[in-house]
């Protein structure tokens, strides 16, 4: 695999509680894209891809993704974190505000692993995904956003936010099938 081509994917905010205004049409949301989300898992780790998870740390401020998932998981949350359960070789970073870099290791973590291509996908699209889309580029990434594995709680905003990513940003935001592994 060249350098140039190595690429990770981002899982962002889906072990999630949903406790939150429009949380329940959220998870609703993300219930939709977590099977996309889960067929995107699996082809990168048939092809031995990074996969990363940045999450919100819930007042644990620990990266033990065991803990922020008992603490998230209720009956809104439960089947979108047991389909999306990080494995052992996964990683897992933790974030302070909506951005995926702003006050973690990820920029360190993806020099490491010699990663020039994101795959960005979770929630909520039109915050979170596209705040971490917006540092990665700036940062010289090459993007791509999977149309079919962001979620936003209004389904307007979530459109505006892949706009905003293809033009912009430009963002790859083919569905899951055409994202170029």
């Amino acid at each position: 695999m060249d350098k140039k081509d190595n690429c990770a994917l981002l899982i962002i905010d889906m072990i999630n509680n949903f406790k939150f205004k429009h949380g329940e049409v959220l998870a609703d949301e993300a219930k939709q894209v977590s099977e996309n989300i889960f067929s995107l898992k699996k082809k990168m780790q048939e092809k031995k891809r990074p996969i990363i998870y940045i999450n919100d740390h819930y007042k644990l401020w620990q990266a033990d993704f065991q803990k922020i998932s008992e603490k998230c998981t209720n009956e809104l949350s439960r089947p979108i974190i047991e389909q999306l359960y990080p494995d052992d070789t996964d990683f897992f970073l933790i974030k302070p505000m909506h951005s995926a870099f702003y006050g973690t290791a990820l920029n360190m973590l993806l020099d490491n692993l010699e990663v020039q291509h994101l795959i960005l996908t979770g929630i909520a699209g039109n915050i979170c995904v596209l705040f971490s889309a917006n540092d990665a580029y700036m940062r010289g990434y090459k993007l791509s956003v999977p149309s079919d594995c962001i979620a936003s709680n209004d389904k307007h905003d979530n459109e505006y936010a892949l706009r905003m990513m293809k033009n912009v940003l430009q963002a790859d935001i083919g569905d899951s099938r055409q994202i170029k592994i």
